[in-house]
């Protein structure tokens, strides 16, 4: 894989695979290129190629919204969008239930002729429709205890994302990506906020992701926690 620079290679001929129920931990030194790593299996990295398989099939045999659905990418400085942390992490819900209603609605040209009031008026009702639809599918009760054993009681489900702190936000993206159950959690630094009480319940939390068979991809540069599989070294373009 080629820098973004264009004047040198960060990696080349790397081979990874990982189980279902295995956690990874990848580390090596800065600037290896481990977070280029993950964006590249996660199909998100312009500058990398090579051959992505997710349980034999590949990724060629995807739509970039199936793999991104299946090989989920976890940044460690989170973009959390909405009104209050229920949405936020509510929100692949509401935006399915968006595609759903898209898909199925018939192709009217003639209502660009309506009044912009009009049409604002019913974008409003529509989105507080999927918004409904969303809360049904994902009650506050299971966001509510999944922040929980995150150690995020203090964080009410109506507070604006905006106010959270670094390792709250931290926190809440990755309750929102577990709870959409992908079957690879690609998870960048997303400890390294933490404290180590909290540290230890976000790990204990992919544990049992792992236990009910995710497979799980986590760059750490804290000491070994004891949930890894085994550890990956990415150093100097070469992994052992």
């Amino acid at each position: 894989m080629p820098s973004a620079q264009s004047d040198r290679t960060i990696f080349e001929d790397l081979s990874f695979d990982v189980d279902r129920g295995q956690i990874v931990d990848l580390v090596g030194p800065s600037g290896s290129g481990k977070s280029s790593l993950l964006t590249a299996f996660a199909l998100l990295n312009p500058h990398a190629d090579g051959t992505f398989t997710l349980d034999g099939a590949d990724s060629s045999s995807f739509s970039l919204q199936q793999w991104r659905r299946n090989v989920a990418y976890l940044p460690q400085k989170p973009m959390l969008m909405g009104d209050s942390v229920a949405d936020t992490i509510r929100l692949p819900w509401t935006l399915a239930v968006r595609r759903a209603d898209e898909a199925s609605a018939p192709d009217n040209h003639a209502a660009t002729g309506k009044k912009t009031s009009a049409r604002r008026g019913r974008f409003s009702r529509l989105f507080r429709s999927e918004q409904s639809q969303a809360k049904l599918a994902l009650p506050d009760q299971l966001i509510r205890n999944t922040l929980d054993a995150m150690g995020c009681e203090d964080i009410d489900l109506a507070r604006a994302p905006h106010d959270l702190s670094g390792g709250q936000a931290a926190r809440v993206s990755l309750a929102r990506t577990l709870l959409t159950r992908p079957a690879v959690l690609l998870a960048d630094e997303v400890d390294a906020g933490l404290d180590d009480d909290n540290a230890d319940k976000v790990a204990s939390i992919m544990a049992s992701a792992a236990a009910r068979g995710m497979a799980i991809v986590r760059i750490r540069h804290r000491p070994p926690d004891g949930r890894a599989t085994r550890i990956v070294t990415l150093s100097s373009g070469r992994l052992s």
